[in-house]
């Protein structure tokens, strides 16, 4: 090996080293964090395909389609009922807080702020365009899709950095 090369495989263990605390990703603690990330992911999607395929016959006629971004969001700002509003705008975004957790430790190429939105909308699109057409009582909301967007970039900030230790986080790859 030459001392180019030799030099360069240094600097990338110095600088691994220097990222995660003075010492080498542990690959048991990654796997742990892996396995971890992969377990809460199905439980997150079970519970994201309950309170969002379900069919709801009793609200298909108040039902309507969303393709304005905001239309949605001022119609529940305008409500009266202040919890309600809190419910549909939290609710949405907290259901997006587990992808901004857990995609950089299932998907490292999915890591940083914008891969983690564009993964993110894409997959809620898709949820989206599920309930639109094939649930009854269901609508597509692209509002929808821009609270659950937020939700995960407030999960990647917030809580996707914590598990630098383990080799995996929100930030750049």
């Amino acid at each position: 090996m030459t001392q180019a090369a030799s030099d360069d495989t240094s600097v990338t263990e110095a600088d691994e080293s220097a990222v995660h605390g003075g010492r080498p990703t542990r690959p048991l603690v990654r796997g742990l964090a892996v396995l971890l990330a992969f377990a809460g992911t199905v439980a997150f999607s079970v519970v994201l395909a309950r309170l969002t395929l379900e069919p709801s016959a009793a609200s298909e006629a108040l039902t309507h389609s969303n393709l304005r971004p905001g239309d949605s969001i001022r119609e529940y700002i305008g409500q009266p009922a202040f919890l309600d509003t809190v419910g549909q705008l939290g609710g949405n975004v907290l259901l997006g807080v587990p992808f901004g957790v857990l995609l950089p430790v299932l998907l490292p190429k999915a890591r940083g702020l914008l891969r983690v939105a564009a993964v993110t909308a894409l997959v809620m699109i898709l949820v989206e365009v599920a309930q639109g057409t094939l649930i009854t009582g269901r609508a597509f909301d692209i509002d929808d899709v821009i609270l659950n967007t937020t939700g995960a970039l407030l999960g990647c900030l917030l809580l996707g950095r914590r598990p630098v230790r383990a080799g995996v986080s929100c930030g750049s790859p």
